[in-house]
């Protein structure tokens, strides 16, 4: 028996609840009110913009503190901090560490790609629940509690998806208080279901978005907030840090931000494309912390946020097709991300506002075909921000040959506007540099 399931229409419909879609809806929400009242005499009826978020409210699925270089906000609020935004603090003081087993040696200078001087740190949680309220004030429909599980496919195009049914046992049977999934059709489907989303590696393969593109590549982040004693790092300090505990031929770092009321976020990076099986990040990040640098900073101090995300930094050529049969990839989920920098919201956001651009004149034409949505790839791959990942294009692949070696490598692709040997570099997906441990 066909179970029956509510369908629900709207015109565009964002899935993933973090900064990329928000500030597609945001700026297309904006657009939408702007052209209604220049009215240039293209009719442009009520739009109904949805987001999905699968966390019980927006920002609970993201992990504070990180760098966020302001460039797409401006454009997106001008007077964001009239507004209260919620900035942890402006980056005026940053230190570069080389760390041993026991000791630190403190660069002289700051990188240029490492330099975050006039950016911000965020809380993410804090910074997204904000973008949400300002959509909402402009009429944005958030479904907070929404996964979406299934892309919908209909004539040859992505028509929607559909959200997880409710009420299940572990075992995935039905209990008495079981509900269907809903169907969620739109005229457009934007995905930003993050990094490695598993609706947007649907549809990749289901239209071969990734011919010809590098694999993508992922770092996992460990993080955590610590609420110290007394201040120790003023907020929007910024400290990373190479070396220990990672072996030479891992690629990653630590960082420690410092946030409001004597709070600091501390976290590692570490590349996935390793070669020993028995590396485990989590305990590389234990490590890290037990180092003096972060022992004296957090001693005394109290855990009162963790957690994990992956953060996808194939570069420049591991970006997908962006555009498929009825809608977009944006932020993580396209691989939109500067690993040198270590930078990603900036993308995420420019990425999510292309997008709107790209939808509006959709909507004006009702037209929603691929040739039309295009040209947000087109505005993507032009923006400032994607022509600095292409000038670090060759940065990770660089890096899986070691870390003396990638970080030479990276020096030269500095001077050369991402060059090494030749343009682009071969790269391999992390789970082909897993090396096999045989019997004893």
């Amino acid at each position: 028996m066909t179970e029956t399931r509510e369908v629900m229409e709207v015109d565009v419909l964002f899935v993933g609840g973090g900064v990329a879609s928000l500030s597609g809806a945001l700026h297309l929400s904006n657009l939408v009110a702007a052209h209604k009242q220049k009215g240039d005499g293209r009719k442009l009826d009520q739009v109904l913009i949805a987001v999905l978020e699968k966390g019980a409210s927006v920002g609970a699925h993201g992990i504070s503190g990180a760098v966020m270089a302001p460039g797409p906000l401006k454009d997106l609020v001008p007077d964001f901090v009239e507004k209260g935004a919620p900035l942890e603090g402006e980056v005026k003081k940053e230190s570069i560490y080389f760390l041993t087993e026991k000791g630190r040696i403190k660069a002289p200078f700051t990188p240029p790609p490492l330099s975050n001087h006039d950016n911000y740190v965020v809380s993410m949680s804090k910074f997204n629940q904000w973008i949400a309220g300002l959509a909402e004030k402009n009429g944005v429909n958030i479904f907070p509690e929404f996964a979406g599980v299934e892309v919908l496919y209909e004539d040859g195009r992505v028509i929607g998806v559909r959200t997880g049914d409710k009420g299940l046992d572990a075992q995935g049977d039905k209990k008495g208080n079981y509900e269907p999934g809903t169907d969620l059709h739109a005229k457009v489907t934007v995905l930003g279901d993050g990094s490695r989303g598993n609706l947007t590696k649907d549809v990749v393969a289901h239209y071969q978005l990734d011919g010809g593109k590098n694999p993508p590549s992922f770092e996992l982040g460990v993080k955590e907030v610590w609420e110290l004693p007394e201040a120790r790092l003023q907020p929007g300090g910024v400290i990373h840090a190479l070396g220990y505990p990672l072996k030479k031929d891992v690629f990653g770092g630590g960082f420690v931000y410092g946030m409001k009321d004597n709070q600091v976020a501390v976290g590692q990076l570490t590349s996935l494309d390793y070669s020993d099986p028995f590396i485990d990040p989590h305990r590389e990040f234990q490590k890290f912390k037990l180092h003096p640098l972060g022992s004296e900073l957090l001693e005394g101090g109290k855990l009162i946020q963790y957690g994990a995300k992956t953060a996808p930094v194939g570069g420049y050529f591991s970006i997908p097709e962006l555009v498929f049969p009825g809608g977009m990839i944006i932020g993580d989920a396209a691989n939109l991300f500067n690993s040198q920098r270590i930078k990603g919201i900036d993308l995420a956001m420019r990425s999510g506002m292309l997008a709107a651009e790209a939808i509006l004149g959709a909507l004006l034409n009702e037209d929603f075909s691929k040739e039309r949505l295009a040209g947000y790839s087109r505005a993507m791959m032009s923006s400032r921000e994607t022509k600095d990942l292409r000038k670090v294009r060759n940065f990770h692949q660089a890096m899986t040959r070691g870390r003396c070696r990638g970080l030479a490598a990276a020096v030269i692709q500095f001077l050369l506007g991402g060059r090494v040997l030749r343009d682009r570099l071969p790269a391999d997906p992390d789970h082909a540099h897993l090396q096999t441990i045989t019997g004893r």
